[in-house]
């Protein structure tokens, strides 16, 4: 009895120590994977980069601008005429011709001065003619005297006054003749005045603008005033304004295309006829302090500098107006099947002109080349060689991930 209650006591240790050490392992264990736990999510994850593969496409390069659409020709109809509107004969919008009446001013000053001149010119031709009697009568008194004074009929002083009264009619004959001459350019003058009174088309196109109404009176004086303003619509120019910036690389015979406001799903094309050498506002006059007027810009200040280039649109439909505003694309150059990398991979030119470039492989190890770049229009950039087809370029810096964080 004594036997059994020793060996009931020893069992019940032995499952208390065996409870104890199944707890302390399973702690343990706990323990450990909590270790592992906390050290794996707080380690670091590793840098995730900006990435772009290089690939085929198609490249353009080109600046875009701002212009406006101006009449291919347009010319100011005015006259050289003083005196009242009498008659306006044509409307905005009308079609005309070369050589088409557009307008009159009242000719009643101008024909006065025209019978004026007229008049002028019969007088003076009366007295040529009074003077060439008296030219042929003094001929004839000097060869008379010429002839006595050998029969010393006469006195040499007679045939001497006769010589000077020939000599004097032929004088005022001359001096006659040159007054008829000019008396014929005041006629001419007179006529071409007559003649400006009619006002007529210089040109074919449309009429865009009426500056002066039927009974203003216009005064032609240092200023020749317009009447009118025609314009050849069948095609426009456009102006385009060209940063200093842009205007290095761009020239005549440049594609360029544009879209208006009103229709901007339509593209008009053509190619830049010229580039005006010198800025839009050059003609402005230049102030005391070496700065150009108004809208004009100096060393260091902070007015924008704009050079006009210039291209022809077909404009059979008359779709387009003069004064709209052209957003406009000239293309500078393209490259077709381009190995193409975005161009934010472009680090540390060279003095060779090569670029470099990261290049990021499949195990994430980073590795630098050098490449050459053809077309470049600042988003994609041509690679000529240094890169193959397919591989990863680093782009941009990766952003610092936080702890934790897989």
């Amino acid at each position: 009895m004594r036997i059994s209650n020793i060996s009931g006591l020893s069992n019940t240790g032995f499952l208390r120590a065996a409870a104890r050490a199944r707890w302390i392992v399973i702690g343990v264990i706990c323990l450990a994977a909590g270790y592992f736990f906390l050290r794996w999510y707080s380690a670091p994850a590793p840098p995730h980069y900006l990435t772009a593969a290089a690939a085929r496409l198609t490249l353009e390069s080109s600046v875009l601008a701002t212009g406006t659409l101006q009449a291919i020709r347009q010319v100011d109809v005015g006259t050289r005429a003083t005196g009242q509107l009498k008659s306006l004969r044509v409307k905005l919008g009308d079609q005309v011709r070369a050589g088409d009446l557009l307008a009159e001013i009242d000719p009643v000053l101008q024909e006065n001065e025209l019978r004026s001149a007229q008049a002028a010119l019969a007088n003076l031709e009366s007295q040529r003619r009074a003077a060439s009697a008296r030219l042929r009568r003094s001929k004839f008194e000097f060869e008379r005297q010429k002839a006595m004074i050998g029969g010393a009929a006469t006195s040499r002083r007679e045939l001497e006054n006769a010589d000077a009264q020939l000599e004097s009619e032929d004088a005022g004959l001359a001096a006659l003749d040159a007054q008829i001459k000019q008396a014929n350019v005041q006629i001419d003058i007179a006529a071409a005045n007559l003649s400006y009174t009619k006002i007529t088309a210089p040109m074919d196109g449309e009429v865009v603008a009426i500056l002066t109404q039927e009974g203003q009176t216009v005064v032609a004086a240092q200023i020749v005033p317009v009447i009118l303003k025609l314009a050849e619509l069948g095609a426009v120019t456009v102006r385009t304004q060209v940063s200093e910036a842009d205007v290095i690389h761009v020239h005549a015979g440049q594609p360029a295309s544009f879209t208006i406001m009103g229709d901007p799903d339509t593209h008009y094309a053509g190619k830049l006829r010229a580039v005006e050498p010198a800025p839009q506002n050059f003609s402005e006059p230049v102030s005391a302090s070496g700065g150009s007027g108004q809208g004009g810009a100096s060393p260091g200040g902070s007015n924008a500098v704009f050079y006009n280039a210039l291209f022809d649109v077909a404009n059979p439909d008359h779709r387009l107006r003069i004064g709209m505003t052209a957003q406009v694309s000239i293309q500078l150059g393209d490259s077709r099947d381009a190995l193409a990398i975005p161009s934010a991979a472009l680090r540390n030119k060279d003095a060779g002109g090569r670029y470099e470039v990261r290049v990021l492989g499949p195990q994430g190890k980073i590795e630098t080349k050098r490449v050459r770049v053809g077309l470049d229009n600042y988003i994609q950039a041509e690679i000529l060689d240094g890169l193959s087809e397919g591989e990863t370029v680093i782009t941009g810096e990766p952003e610092p991930a936080a702890a934790g964080a897989r």
